[in-house]
This record gives structure tokens, C-alpha cells and sequence, in this order.
């Protein structure tokens, strides 16, 4: 059995333009480490290993919340030992909590024996979104449990996740060093949305499931518009809008904000266009002044893995 596992869990984007709440997509990088290593001695016990002075209290930490909702299922009496060293920052808006909740996970069912089945996993690890947001969402716990490009269908009465192949591509994504809470930056969603405008976002949706299905390039470009998420969050990121003008010149697909925000993600048909998007991107922050990180990559086809154990 075993006793101790090293857990690589990536950074991902949410929404994906028009999928708000619903589309995923894994990253190869950054990603967080987690230790996790099986105790007999009952609770959870967390180190971080990382400059965010994030809380340890289990309750109070999202891997810690995510853990304790899969122990509540397991009849032994056994603990986890906790270290993670976060390679996502918190607020980035690609996916810190998820990683570190869904990871946490993944590691633990490892040392269970693989108990728990990829929609039980989804479950628990929403415990930490609640905790980092408010609310119980997947769009970013899914890839990195499912790996690559995932569709939230549905959460109540039960979770339903479709796990889709995703084409050949490279993400650009410039991380402006500013802060901007998810919490926050719901508040300023609309609460009503017109029929018509509603409409064209489900067309956007459907046509770029089918592009990331057909690989065709041309309709995931023409399908990543938002016309409800994006121009509510417009005023909280600095300099977004000339980033994607910019990021299109340069050979971009297309793209928006990832997440939450503040990270601005572009989608590209391959590394040479991808690492010239991202110092377009990076070029509009150098311009205002704000410290920012550009990480260039491809799809993560396998989300939160294993990297060794004991």
C-alpha cells in the first residue's frame, strides 16, 4: 500500500469565452506540487511551502475543505500529512483553488487505491471553490481531474462532466500582477440577461464545442466571443482589450479573460504563433507599468497526475 505521493496539479482556464461556469481547459503549466502522505493518526495536517501566507487550518484552506469532504467517505480512521508548494498564484484567474483542491484529491485517492471514481472526485474538490468563492463550480476542477477540454453539463441533481479531445493547440496567458478576487469579480455579473444576447452566447458555445471537435481553427475563433461575462468584467482589467487586439495581429486564434480574471489567455495554432502572442501580450503591460508573467504552452491532456510514490 502506499504511503506518500508527489501530485503535479496544472493551471487551467475557465469559461473559455461564452462558456461561463461550464467550459474547462487543463495547462500544461504552471501547475502546483502536492505531497500528500498517509498517516494513522485521524485529521489533516497542512504545510505550504510557498510565499502567499495561505492558512493551514484545514477548514480554512481548500485543499484542507476538498480533503475532508473525501475522508468523510472513507470508513478507516486515517489522516493526511499536506505540503504544497504553489506554482499558480492565488487571484491569478487560471485556476489556483481548483488546482490545489483537485489535486489534493487526486493524490489522496491514489494512496486509497483509486476508490473514488473522476465525478466523486469533481465533488469533493468543489468544497475548496465554495470556500475560495462562494460557490460550488467546476469548470475549473474538471480539467484538472479529467485532463484537457471539459463540458460541465450539470451539477444538480448529479454531475455530469464530458471530457472531450481537444485539437492541437498552444495558450498564450499574461498574468498582470494585480489583484482581483473571484468573489469580487462576481459581483459584477448581470443579474438578467436579454433573450436575444442570450441566444447568441448558446450559439457561441455549441459552435465551439464543435470546433475544438473538428479542429477547426476558424470556428473556435469565430465562437470564443463573450457578449455577457467579459464586457461586465472589462473595467476591472487594465489594458485587456488593447491585449487582444494586439494578440490577434499577431496571429492568435482568439481568446479573453481567463477565469475570473486577471489573466488574459489567447489560443494559437502552434508554438512559434503562441510565443509571439505572448510577448504581444506581455508588451501592453510593460507599456502600463504593471508587473506581469506570460507562461506559453499546450493543452494538458492528462490534468493532475502522479509524479512519484512510496
Amino acid at each position: 500500500m502506499l504511503t506518500s505521493v508527489l501530485v503535479h496539479s496544472p493551471a487551467t482556464l475557465s469559461n473559455l469565452g461564452c462558456g461561463f461556469d461550464v467550459l474547462g481547459l487543463a495547462l500544461s503549466a504552471p501547475y502546483d506540487t502536492i505531497r500528500l502522505t498517509r498517516s494513522s493518526t485521524p485529521g489533516i495536517r497542512i504545510q505550504h511551502l510557498d510565499p502567499y501566507g495561505l492558512p493551514t487550518d484545514p477548514q480554512q484552506n481548500v485543499a484542507g475543505v476538498a480533503l475532508q469532504a473525501l475522508l468523510k467517505e472513507v470508513p478507516e480512521a486515517i489522516g493526511f500529512d499536506v505540503e504544497i508548494s504553489k506554482g499558480i498564484k492565488p487571484g491569478s484567474g487560471v485556476g489556483s483553488s481548483a488546482a490545489s483542491a483537485a489535486g489534493a484529491v487526486v493524490a489522496a485517492n491514489a494512496l486509497l487505491g483509486n476508490r473514488f471514481s473522476k465525478m466523486q472526485l469533481v465533488d469533493f474538490a468543489m468544497e475548496g471553490e465554495a470556500l475560495a468563492s462562494g460557490a460550488r463550480h467546476a469548470d475549473n476542477i474538471a480539467p484538472v481531474i479529467f485532463g484537457g477540454f471539459t463540458v460541465v453539463r450539470a451539477l444538480q441533481p448529479t454531475i455530469d462532466i464530458v471530457a472531450l479531445p481537444a485539437p492541437e493547440l498552444w495558450i498564450a496567458v499574461v498574468h498582470p500582477q494585480i489583484e482581483l478576487k473571484t468573489s469580487d469579480s462576481r459581483k459584477v455579473l448581470p443579474k438578467e440577461v436579454p433573450l436575444g444576447l442570450a441566444v447568441r452566447q448558446w450559439a457561441n458555445v455549441a459552435g465551439l464545442v464543435s470546433g475544438f471537435l473538428t479542429a477547426d481553427y476558424d470556428l473556435i475563433g469565430r465562437s470564443l466571443d463573450d457578449y455577457i461575462v467579459e464586457p461586465a468584467r472589462l473595467p476591472l482589467i487594465p489594458g485587456l482589450a488593447e491585449a487582444k487586439t494586439r494578440a490577434l495581429a499577431a496571429g492568435a486564434i482568439g481568446g479573453g479573460i481567463s477565469g475570473s480574471g486577471p489573466s488574459i489567455f489567447m489560443l494559437n495554432r502552434d508554438e512559434a504563433t503562441a510565443q509571439a502572442v505572448g510577448a504581444a501580450l506581455g508588451g501592453v503591460f510593460a507599456e502600463l507599468g504593471i508587473e506581469f508573467n506570460v507562461y506559453v504552452g499546450p493543452v494538458g491532456a492528462q490534468g493532475a497526475y502522479v509524479v512519484s510514490a512510496e
